[in-house]
């Protein structure tokens, strides 16, 4: 039987008598531009790299509220915390109508507060436009008036009266009290008072998912991420980049989150598309009740530029709650103004004879010198001062640009607890999260589906689920400064 002619199934492959490498006889290495690899699978094996480039570094950002803070189980919707108002009693905005022997003063207060001026105490009084400052003492005990404001008459102690002053925005505050001999005591007395603030937590929630083929399926590529995790399933690495992600998130949430205003379009979403809450994160709490910088300039000329601005900083801050030890969390330009500023009151000049002496750092000619710093002393405060790496970052707060740092207090501060009833010890800035004896959502994580070893349904996949409550308590946040651009 005769044989027919031979079928070529592959006629792109040429065989030669010769043991030449030629382009007819191996399978070509397709162009790595395009999409398609199906070539991949030669004989001649290209040097391969297994390992990814970490191009970008670490690039988690969480661990800033670990450093400054602590977190806390709660087992409510809402955690309210009372913070104590000023010891001393002072006022702006006042205004007064002259008469020949006194003057009646117009003040103003928050509506609810209680009128604390009484008669025979003594009081100072100032004139912001003029810069006069007189003294004088209580003759009538405060008279209600509109809602908000109350009225009183003094007598000055160095004239006839305080016609000497204008009659719109003094300031004034009580320094003590003046009886005659045998008179009665104080009529009346003070009631202190606490201001209340609250935050709610907020439930953060992700998910990955991986179809059962792909658990199965081995990459070419070695995974390699922050946490360690290491091999060549390819899921592994995105598995494990979704929880760094998330984890980002719990502390991101906590700094830039923001409560829904009445009429917000938060507000008005219907059904669960929204909690319609949100919660107040560091930001939000002080830019509403902190201090905020704004502009802090890099020119470290003193008495003015960055030692000036720094010193306005302190001023504030000596008004406040005058905390000794800070911390500055800033972003690289700031970080490098707070630099030059040091540097410059150090003496940064250089000759043949003397090198740059900053600080702490005993520089000589030979060495290289140490242009930066990790900590800092100005009047009664002590600063330490760092990188906060969330500021740089180019796919966060380093592409938006406009918050450039923030000053927050060490140590804790004494609080009433509303749950406990009674005085307690936190610091400043806090995480709560919510915690019970069967179910503790500070960072859940679990598996469902019929892939990975859990076997909960028909699922031909795995998912990692992700889940956490939690909320951010800034106490004491007018001892918090906040630079912006």
């Amino acid at each position: 039987m005769a044989l027919g002619n031979f079928i070529v199934q592959n006629a792109g492959l040429n065989p030669t008598q010769d043991q030449s490498v030629l382009s007819t006889n191996y399978l070509q290495w397709t162009d790595p531009g395009s999409a398609d690899f199906a070539d991949f699978a030669q004989q001649y094996l290209p040097e391969l790299y297994e390992q990814e480039v970490e191009r970008f570094g670490n690039r988690t950002l969480s661990g800033f509220l670990r450093m400054v803070g602590a977190e806390m189980p709660m087992t409510s919707d809402q955690v309210i915390w009372s913070e104590q108002n000023r010891l001393h009693i002072g006022y702006e905005n006042v205004s007064k109508i002259d008469t020949a022997s006194d003057a009646t003063f117009t003040v103003n207060v928050p509506a609810g507060n209680e009128v604390v001026i009484r008669v025979n105490q003594t009081f100072v009084v100032f004139d912001p436009a003029s810069g006069l400052t007189l003294k004088g003492l209580v003759t009538t005990a405060p008279n209600p008036g509109n809602p908000g404001t109350f009225t009183f008459q003094g007598a000055c102690y160095t004239a006839p009266n305080f016609a000497a002053l204008n009659a719109v925005n003094l300031k004034l505050f009580v320094y003590g009290s003046d009886f005659a001999k045998g008179t009665l005591g104080m009529d009346g007395s003070v009631t202190p008072s606490f201001t209340q603030f609250n935050n709610k937590p907020i439930i953060i929630k992700d998910k990955y998912l991986v179809n059962g083929s792909d658990t199965a399926q081995i990459g070419w590529v070695e995974v390699a991420t922050e946490d360690g995790t290491s091999g060549f399933l390819w899921y592994m690495k995105a598995e494990s980049e979704t929880r760094l992600r998330y984890e980002d998130y719990l502390e991101m949430a906590m700094v830039e989150g923001e409560l829904a205003s009445a009429g917000s379009g938060v507000a008005g979403l219907p059904g669960t598309q929204a909690s319609g809450v949100g919660t107040q994160g560091m930001f939000a709490a002080l830019e509403d009740r902190g201090n905020v910088y704004a502009g802090f300039a890099g020119a470290p000329n003193p008495g003015s530029g960055a030692l000036g601005d720094f010193d306005q900083i302190l001023q504030q801050l000596d008004l406040q709650g005058a905390i000794e030890e800070n911390m500055l969390f800033l972003d690289r330009a700031t970080a490098l103004d707070f630099d030059d500023m040091i540097a410059t009151q150090a003496g940064s000049s250089y000759n043949a004879t003397s090198a740059a002496s900053y600080g702490l750092f005993d520089n000589e000619a030979e060495m290289a010198l140490n242009f930066g710093f990790s900590g800092f002393r100005r009047g009664s405060y002590d600063f330490y001062k760092t990188d906060w790496k969330y500021l740089n970052d180019a796919s966060t707060r380093g592409m938006v640009d406009n918050i450039k740092g923030v000053l927050i207090p060490a140590g804790t501060s004494t609080v009433y607890d509303q749950m406990l009833g009674s005085n307690i010890r936190r610091p400043f800035l806090h995480v709560r999260y919510r915690a019970s004896e069967t179910d503790d959502r500070r960072m859940k994580s679990w598996i469902t589906g019929s892939v990975g070893g859990a076997y909960t349904s028909s699922l031909d996949a795995m998912e990692v689920h992700y889940l956490s409550e939690r909320c951010l308590c800034v106490q004491a946040a007018n001892n918090f400064v906040l630079f912006v651009a």
